[in-house]
């Protein structure tokens, strides 16, 4: 009987090669996927809102992956408990939303020097002492909405006499009322009778 193809060693051979291949081109493959779930580094465009971070583990490992943001340019961190970001930097970051969590300062946010937008709705700021801070980067829009520094009297008049730069506060363009010295619309509101 005469056998027509490849001997049987050859075919043993094969399969071995075929099996190095396959399992080669699987770890390739596994590589990747790995380089692209942890490829923090590269985001531009992150939401991480409602993360469960009860446990102190997973805040460290959220602040860690915080940290890898280097070119993150909108953020969007909406209810996560997060308390203090003082130690991250987001040196890109042009947007972030940092709505319902329990900051309590402005010098609790993270380092954003190219920060144009930003929103801490639902916090709890209190006072507008920290504001400052923010008065050398280009923000041009806060919203503080809902938080207790917002029932402060001149309220308005204060942010924007921090923040000679910004344009929009609480989703309302600056006025010219905004401008206005704290002492002229303390008389401006004051009634005399005669």
């Amino acid at each position: 009987m005469c056998l027509i193809g490849p001997s049987e060693e050859d075919v043993i051979l094969r399969g071995q090669e075929n099996y190095i291949i396959a399992r080669r081109q699987k770890e390739e493959r596994k590589k990747w996927e790995e380089r692209l779930h942890e490829n923090w580094e590269n985001c531009v465009d992150l939401n991480l809102s409602y993360q469960d971070l009860g446990d102190s583990y997973q805040l460290e490992n959220f602040c860690r992956i915080l940290r890898r943001l280097i070119r993150v340019e909108r953020l969007q961190l909406v209810d996560n408990s997060l308390k203090d970001l003082s130690s991250i930097r987001l040196p890109r970051c042009k947007r972030l939303n940092l709505n319902k969590n329990h900051l309590t300062s402005i010098r609790q946010l993270p380092k954003i020097p190219q920060i144009q937008h930003l929103s801490l709705a639902e916090n709890n700021i209190a006072t507008l002492h920290d504001l400052s801070e923010l008065g050398t980067s280009p923000l041009e829009s806060l919203t503080l909405k809902r938080n207790p520094c917002e029932f402060q009297e001149d309220y308005r008049s204060q942010v924007f006499s921090s923040l000679p730069k910004l344009k929009l506060l609480d989703g309302i363009p600056k006025l010219p009322s905004d401008c206005l010295p704290s002492e002229s619309t303390t008389a401006s509101r004051m009634c005399i009778i005669l």
